[in-house]
């Protein structure tokens, strides 16, 4: 069994003193919550992405996200490829965890696959009513060899539908598998752009999140975004925005500025570099607003979290 250890003990809770931005997408930081599962896992992560994997406790990741000032949503990503009842201890932990710190953690993206069946959405219904920790269903469909466009996940995106939860489906390069030969048999074609447009044309009810710049498809990502407007969110995790497409730059401040949402990626990224690294790129404080916390507040109040009372004047 996975155990935690309180990070408060009876005194009074630490809270968030000032948002700064709400992380829509960001990894646990944690040994046990760790994307990178075996040392040789983190030792080519390290060599591969030239990013140096230091564990934290629970307490110092929940501190971590209290000094940048955000409010986050995190995903295992890893427990996708686990059997169910491996699954649920991982979502105990995300908990309690996230009952212990609740001015900085919203919750988690549920990382199922889709091939568990009745199973796997019993689980995912257990964290949104239950639990109380599912904020919404995810995809890592490169690893899964599974578009999301697969009818496997048609039962639960109806399932989030009518919960009124979003799904958060990734595309463009997320880099799994990169570097091995083979790509661990993974190809890049699931997280193609062209699979989130089938989901959202026959999932008109259903919210959804596009996840990560879609390189080498960007322009396509555009167009979509652009034609699906129940793609209500484009979250701009795990790059650093200097080194965007042309076109997804100038979109950020026209036609895309009310779609955009801040994703860290932490712990491969910072915050303090990611803020850095946004605020050098010229965008008026209007659209970094809206990135940082506007537009995540208003698709999160759909999805029942009302943040109106902790955003910046």
């Amino acid at each position: 069994m996975i155990e935690l250890k309180s990070t408060h003990s009876g005194g009074k809770m630490k809270k968030l003193k000032k948002l700064r931005a709400i992380d829509i997408h960001s990894h646990f930081g944690t040994k046990k919550g760790s994307l990178w599962r075996t040392p040789e896992e983190e030792q080519h992560a390290q060599e591969t992405y030239k990013y140096k994997i230091v564990h934290h406790t629970e307490k110092q990741q929940a501190q971590a996200m209290r000094d940048a000032g955000v409010k986050v949503i995190l995903d295992f990503s890893f427990t996708m490829a686990m059997p169910i009842d491996e699954v649920k201890e991982y979502h105990d932990y995300a908990a309690e965890m996230m009952r212990n710190d609740p001015d900085v953690y919203l919750g988690i993206w549920v990382a199922i696959n889709p091939e568990t069946g009745l199973a796997g959405l019993r689980e995912l219904e257990r964290c949104i009513r239950d639990l109380k920790v599912g904020v919404g269903f995810t995809s890592m469909s490169m690893a899964m060899h599974l578009p999301p466009s697969d009818k496997a996940f048609y039962p639960f995106y109806d399932l989030c539908a009518e919960a009124k939860k979003p799904v958060h489906l990734m595309v463009g390069y997320t880099g799994w598998g990169a570097g091995f030969r083979g790509g661990l048999g993974c190809t890049l074609d699931p997280c193609h752009p062209r699979h989130v447009d089938e989901v959202a044309a026959k999932f008109s009810h259903l919210d959804i999140i596009a996840a990560r710049p879609a390189w080498p498809w960007q322009t396509e990502m555009i167009a979509i975004l652009m034609h699906k407007a129940n793609i209500v969110g484009y979250d701009l995790h795990g790059w650093s925005p200097k080194y965007f497409a042309p076109d997804l730059k100038w979109e950020i401040a026209h036609r895309l500025q009310d779609r955009i949402i801040f994703g860290a990626d932490y712990p491969m990224f910072t915050y303090e570099k990611l803020y850095r690294d946004w605020e050098a790129e010229g965008y008026s404080k209007e659209i970094l607003d809206k990135l940082y916390y506007k537009n995540a507040a208003r698709i999160l109040k759909k999805a029942g979290y009302d943040l109106s009372k902790e955003l910046p004047e």
